[in-house]
């Protein structure tokens, strides 16, 4: 693109860095989904598996398919939760915890690095920028309703 736009760059970067936490990620027989998980599960006290989806941004069929892939490979296991007769916990295996550190491991290493190639000034502009347009999203301000009313 001659002139690029706002969603092409930040469309372009993510999928670059899906592929390259994927590729890392398939060294060991895994994905960046079940790394992303992982890291989202507390190691200490579980998760609920309702509340896994919405903090992962993951629509359920994919979280249910990636969970079931996870207990396959003796990543995690499920639990009833005690506050919650119909609810269920995800809890780390031994196994999911090492694999949990290790892909912790990989994001600190991605963070650093770009650090290491940007100065503070640009990080923060990057994280004010990106919340920004996350918060214009999340309120509905980039395409109103009213706008697209006929009259």
């Amino acid at each position: 693109m001659k002139d690029k736009t706002i969603d092409y760059v930040l469309r372009t970067t993510w999928l670059a860095v899906n592929k390259m936490y994927n590729e890392e990620a398939s060294k060991f027989d895994s994905t960046m989904a079940t790394g992303f998980a992982l890291l989202s599960i507390d190691p200490e006290k579980g998760t609920p598996s309702t509340s896994l989806g919405p903090k992962m941004g993951m629509e359920a069929t994919s979280l249910s398919r990636t969970l079931k892939s996870m207990e396959a490979k003796g990543l995690i296991e499920r639990k009833p939760n005690p506050e919650d007769g119909r609810g269920v916990l995800i809890f780390l295996t031994e196994f999911g915890r090492e694999k949990r550190a290790y892909s912790k491991e990989k994001v600190l290493t991605f963070n650093e690095t770009i650090k290491d190639n940007v100065t503070p000034e640009e990080l923060s502009n990057f994280y004010k920028v990106s919340e920004v347009i996350n918060n214009m999203i999340s309120n509905k301000k980039i395409y109103n309703q009213k706008e697209h009313i006929l009259k």
